[in-house]
């Protein structure tokens, strides 16, 4: 062979090398763009069921009116194909999009805005590289004067979001960093557990602010506070977003998408992280005493079954092969009752629409079954669902207010719709 030959072939050789490993390059960033975008929570709004993965169609209920989530496959006629890697980080963090039209803040971009910049890199990859184009047309947004003004949107965002990148927090560990980083931003936590300003606005977007994740409402239920979760251990919050269940609690709502398409997917260090930055938070009071006078006399008069009220009979009768005379449940399995956060709150929506609806777990990779509550709406009337749901506020340690037939008739109205 030639001195020339034998450049040239080792040239090749280099040359595929190269090749060779940036593939193996794109091919990480492509993966870790899939987990970012898990992270981040994109399938629960934008992929239904039967439907191609990212084309959109999810109906969104809102105090503004219903709206509907876009199709963000890389498909150039229907999807985000035609989008740089700067409109697509313009969209995701700041809500606007190429041609200018603003996007309503059901899409969380004001918590977006502190996702780094090399998660959004990350990202892009994957959904213009690792997702299929799809060619779906998810309904329009058409919501009703004034709201319909999307030019609006500017003075809102002028008002109420901060193009400030995430900052760590000072004298906290990195792990803890690591959570603050994932609740702030991807995992937009806030969206839902801070409580809203007049505007719909987040009150917070930090934990520089004690209102930030001390809880709100979301659709008429109302949305626990996560500062310092003193109830739970960080093991039980670890297990709870793996599988959607704990020893004490199992989710219901809007929390059962987040496990499923989300938390679920998350590795265990970024689970442990999330975990140790809201025990870091701390600023709910210690646990109250579960009061076992009170809790031993309820156990007590449902297992003699004797001179029984009618929300008493109606728990025997419906609940308790589940959860117990104790109202205890079964650890990882039925959810407490005694002590619980939904049972307890000020608003009963979310434990009466539980009753009439039920419930069901998803189903992960940490735990496959997938265990069902079945909905009561077609068993019990309005006001056999007001004295059920009222003795299960006010059995035990319970000492929540009574439930009555009208609220139980205002929440299966919305069943029906």
């Amino acid at each position: 062979m030639t001195l020339k030959g034998f450049l040239l072939a080792n040239a090749l050789v280099i040359s595929g090398g190269y090749a060779q490993l940036a593939q193996a390059d794109e091919a990480a960033l492509i993966k870790q763009g899939e987990y970012v975008s898990r992270l981040g929570d994109c399938g629960a709004c934008h992929s239904l069921p039967g439907k191609p993965a990212f084309s959109g169609g999810l109906a969104i209920e809102s105090n503004l009116g219903t709206i509907y989530s876009t199709n963000i496959t890389p498909d150039k006629e229907h999807g985000i194909g035609r989008y740089s890697e700067q409109q697509f980080s313009d969209a995701v963090r700041k809500g606007v999009l190429p041609d200018g039209t603003r996007l309503y803040p059901a899409m969380p971009y004001p918590d977006y805005a502190k996702i780094s910049d090399a998660d959004m890199h990350a990202l892009y990859a994957y959904f213009m590289q690792g997702v299929k184009p799809s060619a779906e047309q998810p309904p329009e947004t058409d919501l009703s004067f004034p709201f319909s003004q999307r030019w609006g949107m500017r003075f809102w965002n002028w008002a109420f979001t901060s193009d400030k990148p995430f900052r760590p927090l000072d004298g906290a560990s990195d792990e803890v960093n690591r959570g603050a980083y994932l609740v702030e931003s991807l995992g937009h936590c806030g969206s839902c557990h801070t409580p809203r300003g007049l505007g719909m606005n987040e009150k917070a977007m930090d934990s520089s602010d004690a209102k930030f994740l001390s809880g709100g409402s979301l659709n008429g239920w109302e949305v626990p506070s996560l500062r310092g979760l003193p109830r739970w251990s960080a093991q039980e919050t670890v297990d709870y977003l793996q599988t959607g269940r704990n020893d004490k609690a199992a989710t219901g709502g809007e929390m059962t998408s987040v496990v499923e398409y989300s938390t679920s997917w998350m590795t265990p260090a970024d689970l442990q992280a999330i975990a140790a930055y809201l025990k870091f938070l701390g600023g709910n009071p210690a646990a109250p005493a579960t009061d076992n006078k009170a809790a031993s006399a309820t156990e007590a008069k449902l297992t003699t079954a004797k001179n029984l009220s009618e929300g008493e009979r109606l728990y025997l009768d419906n609940c308790g092969a589940c959860h117990f005379v104790t109202g205890k449940g079964a650890p990882g399995v039925f959810p407490q009752l005694d002590g619980a956060t939904l049972v307890n709150a000020s608003d009963p929506t979310g434990l009466i629409h539980t009753i009439l609806a039920g419930a069901q777990q998803p189903s992960t990779a940490k735990a496959p079954s997938t265990l069902a509550m079945p909905g009561f709406a077609n068993r019990l009337s309005d006001e056999e669902v007001a004295q059920l749901a009222t003795f299960i506020r006010q059995g035990w340690s319970n000492k929540a207010d009574a439930v009555t037939a009208s609220q139980a008739e205002k929440v299966r109205k919305t069943l029906k719709h």
